[in-house]
């Protein structure tokens, strides 16, 4: 009987004992799980970013967005803008036909960007 006291007393010590320690462990498992899938997420975004660098270093892809963005046109080139009679402009392609009008936004960059900011009263 006294035995089986001191083997018992021996096993509720050691629980006491090994209890914080395994849940720390565990904790910190999960702990190191979760910045595992925090890091895998931020080397796709930094891929993403890297392939988005690789493309504005290309000249021709710098020309073709401030062409589309902020209707830059080259040097010697020519600007064609198309009103229709809502007031709606629509850019002209090349061969002088007009080009199909992208479902965003009708308004100027700026516009886009001002009406980013302005809050719109709660209902």
């Amino acid at each position: 009987m006294r035995r089986l006291t001191v083997l018992g007393a021996l096993v509720v010590f050691l629980a006491v004992l090994i209890t914080p320690t395994l849940r720390s462990y565990l904790r910190a498992q999960g702990d190191i799980n979760g910045m595992r899938s925090q890091v895998a997420s931020q080397q796709a975004d930094i891929r993403s970013l890297q392939a988005q660098q690789k493309e504005w270093n290309d000249p021709a892809y710098v020309k073709a967005q401030a062409a589309k963005r902020l209707g830059f046109v080259a040097p010697g080139g020519t600007l064609t803008i198309v009103v229709d009679k809502q007031g709606t402009t629509h850019p002209v392609t090349k061969s002088g036909v007009v080009a199909a009008t992208t479902a965003s936004s009708t308004h100027p960059w700026y516009g886009q960007l001002w009406q980013s900011l302005v809050r719109t009263p709660p209902r």
